[in-house]
């Protein structure tokens, strides 16, 4: 991939695992990272900095309100330019499931506590209306956009 630099969270068992690369003319502090996440400081060719938090949110239903705490919890400064980018594990209402364990609004109302609390913007999807499937193609389909 021609890529000059790394980064590497490992996977816990099947679950989770992150990697980053990137190329000289970006400088990417690693401020923080743990099972689910890699936050970082980034600048291009010099110029503009932010943070940039990279996620793969937990699968399991029981560790997603203590994730979500911990990812308020990394920026202090409401100004700070933040982009968080990733993959939450999260569908934000059952219009964006079809088959599979019914949505849970619980999960998503962590979601959007986050969002709201931090004043961030989700940006609109494009494309297709589902980001995952189990690519099962009987009644065992599952497809879900993934906040």
């Amino acid at each position: 991939m021609k890529m000059d630099h790394s980064f590497y969270v490992e996977p816990s068992g099947l679950v989770g695992g992150l990697s980053l690369w990137w190329t000289n003319d970006t400088q990417f502090t690693i401020l923080k990272h743990g099972k689910h996440f890699i936050d970082a400081m980034i600048s291009v060719n010099g110029e503009t900095e932010w943070f940039d938090t990279f996620i793969y949110g937990p699968p399991y239903r029981e560790e997603k309100q203590a994730f979500w705490e911990s990812m308020t919890n990394l920026r202090s400064c409401p100004g700070d330019r933040w982009l968080v980018i990733g993959d939450t594990n999260i569908v934000a209402s059952q219009e964006e499931k079809i088959g599979g364990v019914p949505f849970n609004p619980l999960d998503a109302r962590h979601f959007y506590e986050f969002v709201d609390s931090l004043g961030l913007l989700e940006l609109p999807i494009s494309g297709g209306n589902f980001t995952w499937s189990n690519h099962s193609s009987d009644e065992d389909s599952i497809l879900e956009k993934l906040d």
